[in-house]
This record gives structure tokens, C-alpha cells and sequence, in this order.
């Protein structure tokens, strides 16, 4: 493994820890470029994890140069071709970032006590540090489809694209608490070293300039 995956693989380890799910009343499905996130979210309801999906995104990032519609389109399509019955999902389709995707999941859903979010799981962490911001008293799980890094990256977007996203994820865990959007989360002297590497190394194009 050459230096900038090696490093890459620490970032990953850092923002995709602490997946999991349980059964609740809500599985809420943040959109993405990775379709995998829709297909462990067609698994988990047929499992009877819970009753209902809730697809949430317009585009973001990558999905605004990959797709013409919203993520939450392109999500409830694959779920229908999947066997999910139009009555077992609903739709969100103006989130632009986890906060927005959380925030217009509790106006859709405000009697929910319990839910489970899906993500890719590079995203894991951030999900789970916007939570407590957006939908305060909710007994939340997040959680991902089960593939790693980096032979497993989508090749939407790629692995050097990933390192990207990551890179700029780290920062946002540094800089959002400060303004009101993310929980604080101490970042292991690991992944600043890890991070800072990267960074030197090119992979800027995700960062808060």
C-alpha cells in the first residue's frame, strides 16, 4: 500500500467507525453517488428492521455531474426495481447536506422516537455528530453498507475522489462545531497527522476554503 492510501485508510477507519442499526420505527436513507446505501436499505426493511424508508437528497457534490435527477429519485427507482412497494418509502428531495437531510426528516416524521440512518461509510461519523444538533432526543442509529477501502471504492466517484471527500469530511469535524452544526469530536493525533499529509499532498478540492 503505497504512503497516500495508507494514510487515506487511517481516515477512513476514523470517519466510518461506530456503524449500527436495530429495529425502529425509521430508516432514513441520506443520498449519495453509492447506490450499495440504497440496496443495504431495501435489505434492513426486508429484514423488518423497520416499516418505512424515508430517501432524502437532491444532489450534492459528485451527484449533480452523475445524475439529472435528485438523488432521492434515482434512490426510490432502484428501490422499486428491488421490490419495494411504492407505500413502503417516502420521498425528500430538497436536502442538500446532512444537516438538511436530518432537519427535513423530523418536519416529514416528527412523532418518530427511533431511527436508523443509512450512509455511506466513509460518512458514518458525521452523521452521527450532526444528529444531536438536528433532531435533539432521538434515539438514532447510523449505519452503511459493509465495504472497505480502498478495493471497494465506487467507481462513480473513485478512490482518489474518496480521499478528497475525506480530507474535506476531517476539516468539517474540526470546524463545524464551532458554528453550530456538528457536535465536538476530538480528532486522534493519528488522523491530523494522517489528514495533514494528505492535504500536503494535493487532496484540497473538498476543503472550506
Amino acid at each position: 500500500m503505497t504512503p497516500t492510501l495508507r494514510h487515506a485508510a487511517v481516515l477512513w477507519d476514523f470517519l466510518s467507525a461506530g456503524r449500527r442499526h436495530a429495529a425502529c420505527e425509521l430508516i432514513v436513507v441520506c443520498g449519495s453517488y453509492d447506490l450499495r446505501v440504497c440496496d443495504y436499505a431495501c435489505e434492513l426493511l426486508g429484514k423488518g428492521v423497520a416499516p418505512h424508508l424515508l430517501f432524502t437528497g437532491n444532489t450534492g457534490n459528485w451527484t449533480r455531474h452523475l445524475w439529472e435527477e435528485a438523488e432521492a429519485d434515482v434512490f426510490a427507482r432502484r428501490a422499486l426495481a428491488l421490490g419495494i412497494r411504492p407505500e413502503q418509502f417516502s420521498l425528500e428531495a430538497r436536502a442538500t447536506n446532512f444537516a438538511e437531510n436530518i432537519a427535513f426528516a423530523k418536519a416529514m416524521f416528527p412523532r418518530v422516537k427511533r431511527a436508523t440512518f443509512l450512509t455511506k461509510p466513509n460518512s458514518i461519523r458525521r452523521v452521527a455528530l450532526t444528529l444531536p444538533i438536528q433532531w435533539p432526543g432521538l434515539e438514532a442509529y447510523v449505519d452503511a453498507p459493509d465495504y472497505g477501502f480502498p478495493e471497494q471504492i465506487s467507481n462513480q466517484v473513485g478512490v482518489l475522489g474518496v480521499i478528497d471527500e475525506m480530507v474535506g469530511d476531517v476539516q468539517r469535524i474540526k470546524l463545524y462545531p464551532q458554528r453550530g452544526f456538528q457536535v465536538k469530536q476530538a480528532i486522534p493525533e493519528e488522523v491530523e497527522a494522517a489528514w495533514e499529509y494528505l492535504v500536503e499532498q494535493g487532496f484540497d478540492h473538498h476543503l472550506i476554503k
